[in-house]
C-alpha cells in the first residue's frame, strides 16, 4: 500500500513539473465550462461593497474578490481555508464553531461569549449572520466572495468594526441548466455537489436547487482502543433559490438553506515539559508534528444551522427600493475537553494536576432581520443610499463540565442566555462634482439593548478544577454609537483612480457571558471604537492586461474588546475585558496579469503592524500584563498569496489548464500574552495542479495536489501549564486529489 501511494505521489509530482507554473489550475477562469471568456484581459469583476452593483476597479474600498467555483475546485469550501488566498485575513481554529474567529487586518474577537460581537461581519445573500459560528460550515452554493478591507459600518453595520465577508449566492438562471460535480483526496475525504436550474415560467419564474455531501476522515490518528481518525467531518446540505419577476420593475428572491454538518476537531500534543502529561497521553508523544491524540471520548461537534430569506427589488423613476427579511436558526452541540488528556475514564491516567474534562454544551440561537434601503437613480451629482435596519437575537445554551481527577468526579452546569435588538438608521451619498473626481460622505446611528441571565450549579460548595461555585446573575445595558465615512476619489486617467477615506467604526457592547462567569464578569464592557484613514489607488493598463490595486491603511481602536488570561479554579480561561487601545497599520498590494490569452498570473501581498498600545491590566489579572507595543495575536506581519494558470487550446477543442499557488506568511504569535511557546514559525505551502476540459461537452477533470513541499505548520498554538497543543490543519501534510465535473 505505502509502495503505491509513493508511486502515485511520484507520478503526480512529475506532472506538475512539467505543468510547470500555475497557480490554482482547479481555480481557473471563474465562468462556466462551456462559457469561457477567451480574451486577453484581465476579466473585469463586479462588486456589491457600495451596496450598489459596481465595477471593482472603481469602488473606493479595500476590497479581494473570490470566485466560488474556484474556490471548490482547489478544496477551499469553508470559511478557515479561503483565508488562505486573502493576505490581510486570518482564521483562529478552535475546538469549535462557536470558537473560531476571522481576523482582517490583524483585528478580531476572541470569545465565546454569546454577548459580544464578532468584528468582522459574515453576509450572505444580503443577510447578516450575528454569530460567526453559523457562517464557518460550508459554502454550498457560492457565486463569488467580496472581502472588504477595514471598517464598514456605514452601510454593513453590525459587526463590521474591521472587515465584511459579503458572500454572494448563484441566482437562477432562464436556460435550464444543471451540474454534478466530485472530488476525492487522499485521507478519504470526499465531495459530491449537484444542481439544476431553469426557468419555471420564462421571464417570470426562475428556480434553483443545490445539494451537496462531503465528508473526511480526518488526519489524526486516535491510538486509543478502536480510536480510528479524528479532525475530520460531515456534511449534508441544500440550497433554494426562486426568483420572480411580476413585473418589468419588481424582482423577488426568495431562498431557503439548510446545512448538516458533524466534525471532530482536534488538537494534538505539541509540546510538554511535564513529566506526569506525558505520561497521561502515553504511547502519544507531543512534537511540533505530531498528528496523535489517546482519548476515550473523542470531541464531536454537531450542527443545525437553516434560514429563510426574501429581497424585493422595486424600480422606480431610476430609484431602487431592496427589502430584505430574513429569519435564521443556528443549533450547535458540542462534546469536547479543556484537557489535552482528555475525557479519560482511566484512573491510571488521570492526577489532580492534570485532571480529564468532558465538556457538553448546546447553543440554541435564533436571528430575525429587516433591512430597507433605498437606492437613488445613478450618473446624478449626488447618487445615495439610505436605509433603516433591525435585527433581534436570541440565544440560549447550556454547558456542563465533567471533572475526573483520579480520585473523584465532580460536575458543574451552566444555564445562560442573552438576547439582543439592534437598530439602525444610515446613510452614504457620492457627490459628482466632476467627471474625473468626486466626495463620499455617510454616516450610521446605531442602537444595542442587550440584555443576559445566567446560573450556574454544582457538586461542590467551593471551587475545583475547571468549575466556579453555584452563582446566578441578570444584566441589562443600552448603548447609541454612530459610524461613517468620508472621503475624496480622483481619477488621475481613464483607467486610474485614487481615493483617501476616513472611516469611523462602531463594535456595540458586550458581556462576558460563559459557563464560568464571576461576578467581574457581571459588568457590561464599554463599546468599541476606531478611527482608520486609508490612502488607495487602483489602475489598469495594457488594454486591462494589467490591475493593481493599493491600500495604505492606518487604524486605532479604543476600548479594545479582548480576551485575557485568567486562572478561573485551577483552569486556564480566556476572559473579555475593555483591554484598552491598539492600532493596525500596512500596505496591501492585489495585482493580476493576462500577458497573454493562455497565462493568468496573480500576486496579492500584505504587510500588517498590528500592536498593543495601551492594555489596561485588570486588577484580577492572573497574568502578567506588560504588553504595551507587543503584537496583536492572529497577526502575521507579511503575508502572501501567488497563482499562475497557463491554459493550452489542443487542436481537438480539449483546453489543458496548469496551475500552482503559493502561500506563504511570517512568523505568527497566537498568544496575546506573547508566549514564546505560541509562536508559528514562517511557513509556505505549494499547491497545483493538471486539469483537462471541454467547452464544448462541459466537462472537466483535474489531478490536483496540495502542499507539496510537505510543511507541517500549527493554526492555533494553545499554552497551558506544563503542556502546549497545537491545532491541525487539512494541509498539514503533502496530499492529492482528483475533481471533476459536468454541466448539462
Amino acid at each position: 500500500m505505502k509502495s503505491n501511494k509513493k508511486i502515485f505521489g511520484a507520478l503526480t509530482v512529475g506532472a506538475l513539473l512539467v505543468a510547470t507554473a500555475y497557480a490554482g489550475a482547479e481555480e481557473t477562469d471563474p465562468t462556466p465550462l462551456k462559457s469561457r471568456d477567451d480574451s486577453a484581459a484581465v476579466p473585469s469583476v463586479t462588486v456589491s461593497a457600495t451596496r450598489r452593483n459596481a465595477s471593482l476597479q472603481s469602488v473606493p474600498v479595500a476590497v479581494s474578490v473570490l470566485d466560488g467555483d474556484a474556490l471548490n475546485n482547489a478544496n477551499r469550501t469553508s470559511i478557515d481555508t479561503i483565508v488562505q488566498e486573502v493576505p490581510s485575513v486570518t482564521f483562529r481554529q478552535q475546538g469549535g464553531n462557536k470558537d473560531s474567529t476571522i481576523f482582517v487586518r490583524g483585528i478580531g474577537t476572541i470569545s465565546t461569549s454569546p454577548g459580544v460581537e464578532p468584528t468582522v461581519s459574515t453576509v450572505i445573500d444580503g443577510v447578516v449572520y450575528a454569530r460567526p459560528g453559523q457562517a464557518t460550515l460550508d459554502l454550498l452554493d457560492i457565486e463569488h466572495i467580496e472581502i472588504l478591507r477595514g471598517p464598514q459600518g456605514t452601510l454593513f453595520g453590525k459587526n463590521a468594526s474591521s472587515g465584511v465577508l459579503n458572500v454572494i449566492g448563484r441566482k437562477s438562471t432562464q436556460e435550464t441548466t444543471g451540474f454534478v460535480d466530485a472530488s476525492w483526496y487522499e485521507g478519504n475525504e470526499k465531495r459530491v455537489r449537484a444542481g439544476v436550474s431553469g426557468a419555471i415560467q420564462p421571464g417570470v419564474v426562475s428556480a434553483s436547487v443545490t445539494g451537496l455531501y462531503a465528508d473526511y476522515d480526518g488526519n489524526v490518528n486516535n491510538v486509543h482502543a478502536g480510536g480510528g481518525k479524528l479532525n475530520g467531518y460531515d456534511r449534508k446540505g441544500v440550497r433554494a433559490r426562486v426568483d420572480l419577476t411580476p413585473t418589468r420593475d419588481l424582482d423577488i428572491a426568495l431562498i431557503a438553506d439548510y446545512l448538516r454538518s458533524t466534525s471532530s476537531p482536534t488538537f494534538t500534543a505539541y509540546k510538554s515539559t511535564a513529566a506526569a502529561f506525558n505520561a497521561g497521553i502515553a504511547p502519544v508523544v507531543a512534537g511540533a508534528e505530531n498528528r496523535q491524540v489517546n482519548t476515550d471520548i473523542p470531541s464531536d461537534i454537531r450542527d443545525k444551522n437553516k434560514g429563510l430569506s426574501a429581497q424585493v427589488d422595486y424600480r422606480f423613476n431610476g430609484y431602487t427600493l431592496t427589502s430584505i427579511t430574513a429569519v435564521r436558526d443556528w443549533d450547535n452541540t458540542q462534546y469536547t475537553s479543556t484537557s489535552a488528556i482528555g475525557n479519560a475514564a482511566e484512573a491510571s491516567r488521570v492526577t489532580a494536576a492534570f485532571p480529564a474534562t468532558r465538556d457538553i454544551g448546546t447553543v440554541e440561537f435564533s436571528q430575525a432581520s429587516q433591512e430597507l434601503r433605498l437606492a437613488s437613480p445613478k450618473d446624478q451629482f449626488a447618487d445615495y443610499v439610505v436605509g433603516a435596519y433591525y435585527l433581534h437575537g436570541k440565544d440560549r445554551e447550556v454547558y456542563q463540565r465533567i471533572v475526573n481527577n483520579g480520585a473523584a468526579i465532580n460536575s458543574g452546569r451552566a444555564d445562560y442566555g442573552v438576547k439582543n435588538d439592534n437598530y439602525s438608521l444610515f446613510g452614504e451619498s457620492t457627490l459628482n462634482f466632476a467627471a474625473n473626481w468626486r466626495a463620499i460622505a455617510g454616516a450610521r446611528w446605531t442602537r444595542d439593548d442587550l440584555s443576559y441571565d445566567h446560573a450556574r450549579t454544582s457538586t461542590q460548595t467551593v471551587a475545583f478544577a475547571g468549575v466556579q461555585p453555584a452563582t446566578q446573575s441578570t444584566g441589562s445595558t443600552s448603548e447609541d454609537g454612530y459610524s461613517g465615512r468620508v472621503g475624496l476619489q480622483y481619477d488621475i486617467a481613464r483607467d486610474v483612480n485614487t481615493y483617501a477615506t476616513y472611516s469611523r467604526g462602531y463594535k456595540g457592547p458586550a458581556y462576558n457571558v460563559f459557563f464560568n462567569m464571576l461576578s467581574r464578569d457581571t459588568l457590561a464592557l464599554k463599546p468599541e471604537t476606531s478611527d482608520s484613514f486609508e490612502l488607495g489607488l487602483k489602475a489598469s493598463a495594457f488594454d486591462r492586461k494589467l490591475t493593481a490595486n493599493i491600500a495604505v491603511f492606518n487604524t486605532k481602536y479604543s476600548n479594545y474588546q479582548a480576551n485575557f488570561y485568567d486562572t478561573v479554579a485551577g483552569a486556564v480561561v480566556t476572559r473579555l475585558i475593555n483591554a484598552g487601545d491598539v492600532s493596525t497599520k500596512g500596505v496591501e498590494l492585489d495585482l493580476s496579469a493576462r500577458p497573454t490569452r493562455e497565462l493568468t498570473l496573480t500576486q496579492s501581498l500584505a504587510y500588517t503592524d498590528a500592536k498593543i498600545d495601551s492594555f489596561n491590566c485588570p486588577a484580577a489579572a492572573a497574568a502578567s500584563c506588560n504588553l504595551n507595543g507587543q503584537p496583536l495575536p492572529f497577526s502575521p506581519k507579511w503575508k502572501s498569496f501567488t497563482r499562475a494558470n497557463y491554459a493550452l487550446p489542443l487542436q481537438n477543442g480539449l483546453i489543458v489548464d496548469l496551475g500552482a499557488d503559493y502561500t506563504w506568511q511570517a512568523k505568527t504569535q497566537y498568544d496575546l500574552f506573547q508566549s514564546p511557546d505560541a509562536i508559528q514559525g514562517a511557513y509556505g505551502v505549494v499547491n497545483a495542479s493538471v486539469a483537462l476540459s471541454s467547452p464544448v461537452g462541459g466537462w472537466r477533470i483535474a489531478l490536483v495536489g496540495k502542499n507539496l513541499a510537505n510543511k507541517s505548520y500549527a493554526t492555533n498554538l494553545v499554552t497551558s501549564t506544563g503542556y502546549v497543543t497545537r491545532a491541525v490543519p487539512r494541509d498539514d501534510e503533502r496530499y492529492f486529489g482528483i475533481t471533476a465535473r459536468k454541466e448539462f
